[in-house]
């Protein structure tokens, strides 16, 4: 029978994920390349033959995605699947209809063919759009989880920016393991604060083989999600956030609608800083949509160092890159302390160099906020930059990382993390209870 020849639409994620569970040693079916988006020059690279399986002798290729329509004929692709996150359900159509235009079939791949069944409990927190807060959500489960006396690992959705044979599987538990694996900042904003927790955390890229090491010292696992895909792992119990900042979102993009109908916990985020209407918005759908899901009232708490430094300086915010890029936040949590404590701030743009200066151009929402780019070294230098050219007495820190031990920087820095403070009734105790019986 002749093979059907497959296109995988990808970020440097799920994309590799689902060939590896889907597509690797499948008869049925050869994959002809990989699209590659929103990261970049990850198109530069290949999938490796020595992690694609005994169908495939040479390495996959990777091409870039804005030329997607020529592609499908001369690779005569059968069949384009879209593997990536955070996308509008308009774009998700407008890729659909360009891969029909140009004669091929479209295809999304569900839970049932790509979750991975685990020999332990998996809690999975993930959320309905980029930046609703669940990193702050899943260190909260496991300090919960820690109290009942669990041994607990993370799992985090996957950011193999650099040789994928090298990370094929990653365990980082020490700062020595972020320079060992080359961390990007994205990396280092997800990975730093579950060192600090003392808690090893994997990820990479074939996820079975991660599964299987992390089960090795686990009571609970816990899949740290990104952006707002679904998990990798079937998990027991399924905790997702919502942002009344973006109300509506949670109805209109995609995976983040089958995370939120899927939901058996709902976390509404942020709500101390929300309008009311949108709080409203998101209960109305909770209650229309997924009315069986508990609901967990929550805000993310900023612990700020240094706030007396803010009132009446000048200063450059900067924030988390995905939030603002992928997630379509205009700000975050340093503009937020910014203007709760009279700081005055000044433009980016103005200052940004390089790679940094194009994200304006694409990111037309973007104003006067730096997002903390640096998917490759020369990156981090232009952030580096950036930071340091700009027109301002103090510098406000709002990613998850510490800048300060990344960066040279030739201001003060005002670190501002945050994490998860239940609100209502509902506690995280309430809805994990039953993992420490």
């Amino acid at each position: 029978m002749k093979r059907k020849n497959i296109l995988i639409l990808g970020a440097a994620g799920r994309d590799y994920h689902n060939f590896l569970v889907c597509f690797k040693d499948n008869p049925q079916y050869q994959v002809v390349g990989f699209t590659q988006a929103q990261i970049p020059g990850i198109e530069k690279r290949s999938f490796p033959k020595s992690l694609a399986g005994r169908l495939y002798k040479k390495n996959i290729p990777f091409y870039p995605e804005e030329k997607l329509a020529e592609i499908i004929p001369s690779l005569k692709v059968d069949e384009v699947v879209l593997a990536y996150s955070d996308l509008s359900h308009k774009e998700v159509m407008d890729k659909a209809s360009i891969v029909l235009a140009a004669g091929a079939n479209f295809c999304l791949l569900g839970p049932k063919d790509t979750q991975i069944k685990s020999k332990k409990p998996v809690v999975s927190i993930t959320a309905v759009r980029t930046g609703c807060g669940k990193s702050p959500a899943s260190r909260k489960v496991a300090e919960t989880l820690l109290k009942y006396g669990l041994r607990v690992v993370a799992i985090r959705h996957p950011m193999p920016y650099g040789s994928l044979k090298e990370q094929e599987v990653e365990r980082f538990a020490t700062y020595e393991d972020l320079k060992k694996y080359k961390c990007t900042i994205e990396e280092r904003e997800e990975y730093e604060p579950w060192i600090e927790l003392g808690i090893p955390i994997y990820a990479g890229v074939d996820y079975e083989k991660i599964i299987k090491k992390a089960e090795k010292e686990a009571d609970v696992i816990i899949w740290d999600g990104g952006n707002n895909d679904f998990s990798f792992y079937k998990p027991d119990l399924n905790i997702v956030l919502v942002d009344p900042h973006r109300p509506g979102h949670e109805m209109s993009y995609y995976p983040g609608e089958v995370n939120f109908r899927s939901a058996d916990v709902i976390i509404i985020s942020k709500m101390k800083s929300a309008m009311p209407e949108g709080i409203a918005i998101v209960k109305k759908n909770i209650n229309l949509y997924n009315p069986k899901a508990e609901v967990i009232e929550a805000d993310l708490k900023f612990i700020i160092d240094q706030p007396e430094l803010i009132k009446g300086k000048n200063v450059l915010v900067v924030e988390d890159g995905p939030t603002l890029t992928h997630g379509g936040m205009s700000y975050g949590a340093g503009y937020l302390v910014a203007q709760k404590y009279g700081g005055k701030i000044v433009d980016g743009q103005l200052s940004a160099v390089g790679s940094m200066k194009l994200l304006y151009k694409k990111y037309m929402h973007l104003k006067k906020i730096v997002p903390a780019m640096g998917y490759s070294p020369e990156q981090i230098k232009e952030l580096e930059e950036t930071i340091n050219k700009a027109h301002c007495e103090v510098v406000i820190d709002g990613t998850p990382v510490n800048l300060r031990k990344l960066l040279k920087i030739n201001k003060p820095i005002v670190t501002v993390s945050y994490v998860l403070e239940e609100l209502g009734e509902t506690t995280m105790h309430d809805v994990l209870k039953r993992f420490a019986q």
